[in-house]
């Protein structure tokens, strides 16, 4: 018995690479806005090693930083989205932005990103 082999018809293909570009195009809206995202929590990390930060004022750790938030090219954190609450150890840092990039007519894609560290007197929050 013979058996007739199958394979993928032209139009077949042209419907799974629609579909990857599809799924690659917004792989690339995406990938900006979680490597931003990234770059917050290496700067609020890096801010939590410092020496002594829990003891400075807030306007000295925000400038701090705005200055390693700089480095990445970060565009979308703003001062605003940057709040502080006193610990017992030193202030606990929350930033928390959006990010809205246009995806295809009317449509958008948006991130909502909102994180926290710790700054204590010592260094190393958590």
């Amino acid at each position: 018995m013979k058996r007739k082999q199958g394979g993928l018809s032209l139009v077949g293909f042209l419907v799974v690479l629609a579909v990857v570009g599809f799924a690659a195009y917004i792989g690339m809206k995406l990938f900006p806005m979680y490597q931003e995202y990234y770059s917050v929590r290496t700067a609020l990390k890096s801010l939590s090693n410092e020496p002594g930060v829990g003891d400075m004022d807030p306007a000295r750790i925000q400038d701090l930083f705005f200055r390693k938030l700089y480095i990445s090219y970060s565009e979308n954190v703003k001062p605003q989205n940057v709040k502080f609450e006193r610990t017992d150890g030193g202030w606990k840092m929350r930033v928390f932005y959006e990010v809205r990039k246009p995806l295809v007519g009317n449509l958008d894609v948006v991130g909502n990103f909102d994180t926290t560290q710790n700054l204590t007197r010592h260094g190393g929050g958590d």
